[in-house]
């Protein structure tokens, strides 16, 4: 830290006029300016001026630069400054900055990106805090893209590219009307933007990157490059990716007899690919080691196979070369998790961060349990299998999964294909209880839970590492505590934790007391005893701006049998409840028979997307659930007076 002139870049933002800002609104980019300058085909440089205004102490992190860098990509500048609304400007030089590795999640080993991290003093608010950066680079694909739309508002945006002579390009916008470039000669253009809003935070929104405001711009060089790593399209895209796993496939004498070894008990094609994906899923550990181009390239199937640990992309490559050792097509999908991150309308880009596979089922093969399948037009009956999840079972995916799009990558390139969505009812949880309610409003009983789909492997993988029984039952916990105002488990078993390809389940008894409350000489008991299904995303001041996603199709059911205590009659019961939406439906039956009330309901989520001009239909929706699981019904002594 040290007195220093701020160029005068920054210092013409100095009291610019501004909008005037909500109190959520942390600080404002003044200014974003990107210059590509693109010098052949494997080296481009790229200059970064960005200044920011802090408007409120939380937007302080703002003074805190970090500088994405790897092998390919090298720092040739980078420089820090603080203009402050009183006083002498503040600078942050080169060799005052530190380098860290980003934080390792799991399964990562090594990796070769680092930041080099600059802290801009003074990031107070009323100050504005600018940087600037150059970097050189040595590209895997010729494309950039240009995230101009952010969390925080941005005054002005500016991204220029520059090409040798002869190299076209071509430039997308995603999320945003489409960008006209200024031409500025030499094989030179810049574009524009200007008081684009901030993309704020809301519960259950679409991936940012599936939002915000985005221009992807691809470069060709004349003739074209010898990688084929540029990008017109999907097909070339998938080309590329097709050409990185060249040889990778190859087979060999061990992993010749391991397959014989797991595939000489099964007669039938279906037993032998569920083998093959048992011993892959469980036998190969999850370890992502990326350098250089191996955030992209898959290792070797002999590789991963004899060091029994591989990344996403490795794991699908030796279940590929195990597959075709007996036989079996299979084909690479590139696809990113977080639903909504690529859509159909969008061009080729680098949109994606897993790898799974497609199996070619074999003509004839059908099976209820094959159900994450589609039907292409040439390559026929399609599986899509994900070797990295070892909790969903071979035939199904999970809901990140499903409606989503990936790249399906074969020899004639790459094609963007729509995952299947499978049925609701694959993935529920059916909870049944027969419970005992005394004169004191103390209600007692058992509940058997079954988990189906993500709902089972969700609780799997929770409870993978859990070796006591008294920590396996923390997931009841959680759910009486949310639906109890006090209780007591008094048993509690967990069903099927290892046999992925079974159902989950709970077995628990529990007791509340006070459960059913004294109305006068009346109890009022609610007989939606356990869970919620309502929602309250909905119930701000502010209107929404985005889509709900719902994280994959659910059909959930309970199904309560209260026996009510001697000396007591219903008196009213709580009315039916049937709401069917396009995307969700919800319906519940309360009924009396004798001394027992019976309460059951269904809740599914039918599509995964609820569109903005559906959001008052969907708040709607989760009222009439909140009401239902609020309502009560009325017991009354059978003796009058009593």
């Amino acid at each position: 830290m040290a007195s220093g002139d701020a160029p005068q870049w920054m210092h013409a933002l100095v009291g610019v006029s501004l909008p005037a800002y909500d109190e959520r609104t942390e600080a404002v980019r003044l200014y974003s300016e990107t210059n590509i300058t693109v010098l052949s085909t494997d080296k481009i440089k790229i200059h970064v001026r960005e200044a920011y205004k802090i408007l409120r102490p939380s937007g302080r992190d703002r003074g805190t630069i970090l500088v994405y860098l790897n092998p390919q990509r090298k720092l040739k500048d980078l420089h820090g400054w603080c203009i402050p609304a009183q006083g002498k400007d503040f600078e942050v030089k080169d060799k005052d900055a530190l380098e860290a590795s980003p934080p390792t999640e799991g399964g990562e080993l090594i990796s070769d990106v680092k930041y080099k991290i600059i802290h801009i003093p003074a990031p107070e608010p009323g100050n504005i805090v600018g940087y600037e950066y150059e970097v050189e680079a040595q590209p895997f694909f010729l494309q950039s893209v240009w995230d101009f739309q952010q969390t925080d508002p941005l005054r002005e945006g500016r991204y220029s590219l520059e090409l040798p002579s002869g190299w076209e390009y071509k430039a997308s916008s995603l999320n945003y009307a489409e960008l006209k470039p200024a031409e500025g000669g030499g094989n030179r253009w810049q574009w524009s933007v200007s008081d684009i809003k901030g993309v704020r935070e809301e519960a259950d929104m679409p991936p940012s990157s599936g939002v915000a405001g985005q221009m992807v711009v691809s470069f060709f060089p004349p003739g074209g490059t010898s990688q084929k790593n540029e990008f017109a399209n999907w097909k070339d895209m998938g080309k590329w990716y097709w050409n990185l796993a060249e040889g990778k496939l190859d087979s060999t004498a061990q992993i010749k007899q391991e397959v014989a070894t797991l595939s000489s008990s099964k007669s039938a094609a279906l037993g032998k690919m569920q083998s093959l994906a048992e011993f892959v899923q469980h036998n190969i550990r999850y370890v992502s080691i990326s350098l250089g181009i191996g955030g992209w390239q898959p290792h070797a199937a002999p590789d991963v196979f004899s060091n029994r640990y591989g990344d996403c992309k490795d794991k699908a490559t030796l279940m590929r070369t195990m597959l075709r050792e007996i036989g079996v097509d299979s084909y690479y999908v590139v696809i990113n998790t977080e639903r909504g991150s690529v859509t159909r309308d969008m061009p080729a880009h680098n949109g994606f961060n897993h790898v799974i596979t497609a199996i070619k089922l074999p003509d004839g093969l059908a099976d209820p349990s094959l159900i994450a399948t589609m039907q292409h037009p040439k390559l026929g009956k399609l599986l899509f299998f994900d070797p990295t999840n070892e909790m969903t079972p071979f035939g199904q995916i999970r809901g990140h999964l499903q409606a989503n799009y990936g790249l399906l990558v074969t020899p004639d390139g790459g094609e963007l294909v729509q995952l299947p969505q499978q049925s609701s009812n694959m993935n529920s949880i059916q909870r049944t209880a027969k419970l005992t309610l005394d004169p004191t409003g103390t209600l007692k009983g058992d509940v058997k839970e079954v988990r189906l789909g993500d709902r089972a492997s969700s609780e799997r993988w929770r409870l993978r590492t859990v070796t006591k029984d008294i920590d396996r039952i923390k997931p009841i916990e959680s759910l009486l505590a949310s639906s109890l105002s006090s209780f007591r488990i008094t048993h509690a078993t967990v069903v099927n934790l290892q046999h992925t390809d079974q159902p989950f389940g709970f077995d628990y008894s529990f007791e509340s007391d006070s459960y059913a409350k004294n109305a006068g000489n009346l109890l009022l008991l609610r007989p939606r005893v356990v869970g919620s299904k309502s929602s309250g995303i909905l119930e701000t001041k502010e209107s929404r701006k985005f889509p709900v996603e719902f994280e994959g199709p659910v059909q959930d059911t309970d199904n309560f049998e209260i026996t009510i205590p001697p000396g007591y009659e219903v008196d009213d019961l709580p009315p039916p409840v049937d709401s069917d939406y396009s995307f969700a439906s919800y319906h519940s039956r309360t009924e009396a028979k004798g001394s027992v009330i019976h309460y059951t309901r269904t809740f599914e989520v039918k599509e995964l997307s609820v569109p903005l001009e559906k959001m008052e239909e969907l708040k709607k929706f989760y009222r009439i659930v909140a009401s239902d699981e609020r309502n009560t019904a009325v017991l009354k002594p059978t003796v009058p007076g009593k």
